[in-house]
């Protein structure tokens, strides 16, 4: 029938965590990664695809030109509405990006209004009167003021992306939404008759995210986080399926690679050391002194596959990770991180590793370039937000890799992964 909902996610784990809510609403998703290149283009047999840019973090000027790329290449394909998808702590600076990527689209796809709401009630991220909510707190309390390339500081959401944007922002809130689609629209043409061309949507529950998404149907341009993904297939006719998420059975040896610093991997990384499974820890330090750090990683690995899942990790706490960064410079001791872990992965494939987690937004896009990933079979849920997926790599394999934001997932994220594979499999 088409591909009907195509979607541009800024980061290549939050582009899963989009992909596998439309999978258990029961779309068939292939997510690409980047933008295919001129020449490369085929059919994809799916109803929604998404396409995985690296740009959250990246000039405001190369996230927009990357975004409209993509936007064009789904359009291409036949895309009838486009969903920009960020994280759902809002990550950005008021310089961007979230702002300007959402403009260029609404310019690109010639619409003078759309929406933004991280809300992700499965996750802990809600909105409530336009403040982003992470769990109990208020995202200026969460672990994300210490981010440490897009601290966020204030959670009122309106204020946020009005720093980002020359649009006046305006705010659907929560009694709204509780009323229903027709209401949320009456408050859409309210708002853009005082003017406004977004509008920040208050959501606390799923059901929230069901309204909303239904109130938005037919609308060129959504931006969210991946929450607003289960309210949106529903407007073409589809329902939940297991049939969707089918992957094919899984095999090889075991591994996770974490390069994320947030306090959720931190949590997970620990939990794993607790159980004595075997794991390598990168410094930064020695990597940038010089030392073959990957090299001895796979030494490691060579040792210990048989006995997996095996862990690969440059998580540190906020204290180690700033004293890193004073002597690196933040830019550059993330980039030796991800170049490192990058290049483990390929040696862990070499190896036999056909069950791979890894762990944060920057490190996986860091390996799916690394071993050549071009597109994902998204499959079924691990956590809220977080699916094991299937790619094909050169010489006939196949790879079963989940990438996990590293906000997301309970503290035994990384064996609960390798549990659901075998319960699939069985």
């Amino acid at each position: 029938m088409g591909i009907r909902l195509g979607c541009v996610a800024d980061d290549f784990t939050g582009a899963t965590d989009l992909a596998i809510n439309l999978v258990r609403a029961g779309m068939r998703v292939v997510q690409l990664i980047d933008v295919p290149p001129p020449g490369a283009e085929r059919p994809v047999d799916a109803d929604a695809v998404v396409i995985a840019l690296k740009s959250r973090t990246v000039p405001a000027a190369d996230a927009v030109d990357a975004s409209l790329r993509a936007l064009a290449w789904l359009r291409s394909a036949g895309a009838e509405q486009i969903y920009f998808k960020y994280c759902s702590t809002f990550d950005s600076t008021p310089a961007g990006n979230i702002g300007p990527v959402t403009e260029a689209l609404m310019e690109a796809l010639g619409t003078d209004f759309t929406i933004a709401t991280p809300a992700f009630p499965d996750n802990g991220r809600t909105v409530f009167k336009g403040h982003l909510f992470v769990g109990d707190v208020l995202l200026s309390e969460s672990g994300m003021r210490h981010h440490p390339l897009t601290p966020m500081t204030d959670p009122n959401l309106v204020s946020v992306l009005g720093a980002q944007t020359t649009r006046a922002v305006g705010l659907i809130d929560h009694t709204v939404v509780g009323r229903g689609a027709t209401a949320v629209r009456a408050r859409i043409h309210e708002l853009r008759e005082q003017g406004a061309g977004i509008a920040i949507v208050d959501a606390v529950s799923n059901d929230d995210l069901v309204r909303l998404g239904a109130a938005v149907q037919g609308m060129p341009l959504v931006t969210a986080g991946s929450g607003l993904a289960i309210g949106l297939p529903a407007n073409w006719g589809f329902t939940p399926s297991h049939v969707a998420a089918a992957l094919p059975a899984p095999g090889g040896h075991r591994a996770v690679i974490s390069g994320s610093v947030s306090a959720a991997t931190n949590q997970q990384v620990q939990e794993f050391l607790r159980t004595g499974r075997p794991a390598f820890s990168v410094d930064p330090l020695r990597v940038a002194a010089g030392a073959d750090v990957s090299g001895e990683a796979l030494a490691f690995a060579e040792s210990h596959l048989a006995d997996g899942p095996v862990l690969f990790c440059s998580t540190e706490a906020p204290e180690a990770v700033r004293t890193v960064q004073t002597r690196l410079g933040a830019a550059e001791a993330g980039e030796l991180v991800e170049r490192t872990l990058a290049r483990v992965a390929e040696g862990l494939v070499e190896r036999g590793v056909r069950q791979l987690v890894v762990a944060g937004g920057e490190t996986s896009g860091a390996v799916v370039r690394a071993l050549g990933i071009t597109e994902l079979r998204i499959g079924p849920q691990i956590d809220p937000g977080v699916p094991w997926c299937a790619a094909a790599l050169p010489g006939g394999i196949t790879l079963h890799i989940t990438l996990k934001s590293g906000n997301f997932g309970g503290p035994a994220f990384f064996t609960d992964s390798f549990a659901l594979l075998d319960r699939e499999a069985s």
